[in-house]
C-alpha cells in the first residue's frame, strides 16, 4: 500500500498517510480542517543485487579502465572502443 504525502494550504502542516492506490485523495487537514493537497514525491528506489543486468556489455560501460586503471588498448583514459571481448 503506497504512502502519500499531504500539505495543508492553510497551516502548512505536512504529513504522510498510507492509503490504498484506489482511495480518493484526502481533502481536509486533520489539525486545522483547512484544505490540503497531495504532494507528488520521488518514491523509493530499489537496488538489484547480484550480477549487473544490462549495466555492462554491449554498451561499453564495463570498460577495463574501471577495473584495472587501463583500457584494453593500454590507455589511461576511455578510448571509446567497446569493452574488452565485445568487439565484433
Amino acid at each position: 500500500m503506497p504512502t502519500y504525502e499531504y500539505e495543508c494550504q492553510k497551516c502548512g502542516w505536512k504529513f504522510e498517510k498510507m492509503q490504498p492506490i484506489t482511495a480518493a485523495p484526502l481533502t481536509q487537514c486533520p489539525k486545522c480542517k483547512g484544505r490540503i493537497r497531495r504532494i507528488v514525491s520521488g518514491g523509493a528506489g530499489f537496488i538489484m543485487k547480484g550480477a549487473a543486468h544490462g549495466a555492462a556489455g554491449k554498451s561499453g560501460d564495463d570498460c577495463s579502465l574501471q577495473r584495472t586503471g587501463k583500457t584494453c588498448c593500454g590507455r589511461e583514459e576511455r578510448c571509446g572502443r567497446p569493452a574488452c571481448g565485445d568487439e565484433e
